[in-house]
């Protein structure tokens, strides 16, 4: 039976990739570009302090020659980006894996902008002592970029371009220079994915509350459809579920009620105070801006009612995870959010989860829910492998704006 799924699944994922691809409008519609505009002389984005939770984060102390971890620090030899390298030691070619994509990235758009111009690295990784205490470079997370012919008019749009290629923090620091930073490694994973925490609550159809980590097959909760009406839905998997990794997650709280849900995870607000239910979009939580409105379950439990985001901040939990809904949508601690995380877009997300759903009608259909729930251990801890198929095929055919920065993990614990 669970062969007979996976076909079902596979074939209406085939079926669903030639629709996309077809001619007409909707989702194979071309974007147009998005409209860069250069970063001010002395701005920095995100706009908190490089070394905090919502920037590159803290400082994990200097990397040496001789210590443990220079096995993190990765040579960089991209021939489209110049190194100055005058200690001539090639430390400035030494980075984090994750610093070392973004440059390269950011390479990719420098050229493309500039025709026959380069990225120029002028500071990486420092062991000479170069920098401030607690600097970034000396954990090979910081450089510090001009281009090849040092035109400074060019370079508070090399700003922007830096922050478009996923940099974790870019400050326009000097007249000289633009300083970039990422997060270290260990903690990339930990913000990475879209979940709740396994404590969160969801009302099931019977009124009772149920934690987030304790849904099984044959469970039906509180949702709402495209209309914003308020639906019981039937959970369908989780596509992450992880018991134990300790990851950064989004608190949104309003006067009354809090959602607690990772950066990358999608979430329903309202821009203007005089819209109503049907200008609602998604956005990512990392987005979220205290005034915006999210809905709420009302008092009498009835409806769904914009209220406005007071407070916004971050905190830790362990434990984490993504269920997923047959409406795509669900309400976790009174709070309607996506099902869905890292592609900005929830009808596309929801659009590509078609086969996983109509696999999920098939077995409700062909097996008895006794069998359905004495298979409910059978998903391993996790990210569940279409979630990952998404992924890498988002990668490959979705401008890289689309996806959020810290997507996946690259694997889960």
């Amino acid at each position: 039976m669970m062969l007979l799924a996976r076909s079902a699944l596979l074939a209406a994922l085939t079926l669903s990739l030639a629709l996309a691809c077809g001619p007409g409008r909707g989702y194979g519609r071309r974007k147009h570009p998005k409209k860069l505009t250069p970063l001010a002389y002395k701005q920095f984005i995100p706009n908190v302090a490089e070394k905090t939770l919502g920037a590159s984060g803290r400082y994990e102390g200097k990397i040496t020659r001789n210590s443990e971890r220079f096995k993190e620090l990765i040579p960089n030899y991209n021939p489209d980006i110049i190194f100055k390298d005058e200690e001539n030691t090639g430390a400035d070619r030494l980075m984090t894996q994750r610093c070392k994509d973004k440059l390269n990235s950011l390479a990719i758009s420098v050229m493309n902008q500039w025709p026959g111009v380069k990225l120029r690295v002028t500071e990486g990784w420092d062991e000479d002592g170069h920098h401030f205490e607690e600097s970034l470079h000396y954990e090979g997370r910081a450089v510090d970029i001009t281009t090849s012919d040092r035109d400074k008019s060019k370079y508070g749009m090399l700003s922007r371009l830096a922050v478009e290629a996923g940099f974790d923090w870019v400050y326009y620091e000097s007249k000289a220079h633009i300083h970039c930073s990422v997060k270290a490694e260990n903690s990339v994973a930990a913000k990475s994915g879209g979940c709740f925490p396994g404590t969160s609550q969801v009302q099931l159809k019977d009124g009772q509350k149920k934690a987030v980590m304790d849904l099984k097959p044959g469970d039906t909760v509180l949702a709402a459809d495209e209309a914003g009406k308020l639906v019981y839905s039937d959970f369908v998997m989780f596509t992450d579920r992880d018991p134990s990794t300790r990851r950064v997650f989004y608190v949104i709280e309003t006067k009354a009620q809090k959602i607690t849900l990772t950066a990358a995870h999608l979430i329903f607000v309202l821009d203007n105070s005089t819209d109503g239910i049907q200008a609602t979009r998604a956005t990512f939580a990392s987005e979220v801006k205290p005034g915006q409105k999210v809905l709420v379950l009302s008092g009498d439990g009835g409806r769904l009612s914009p209220v406005v985001v007071e407070r916004i901040y971050m905190e830790e939990h362990q434990g984490s995870y993504a269920p997923v809904t047959s409406h795509g949508t669900i309400l976790v601690d009174r709070v309607l959010a996506s099902c869905y995380a890292v592609i900005q877009d929830h009808r596309l997300a929801h659009w590509a989860f078609a086969p996983v759903r109509l696999a999920y009608g098939l077995s409700s259909f062909l097996l008895p829910q006794s069998s359905q729930l004495s298979n409910s251990t059978a998903q391993p801890d996790g990210i569940h492998w279409y979630s990952r198929l998404l992924y890498r095929m988002g990668t490959w055919l979705l401008d890289k704006r689309s996806l959020h920065p810290l997507g996946m993990p690259a694997q889960s614990s």
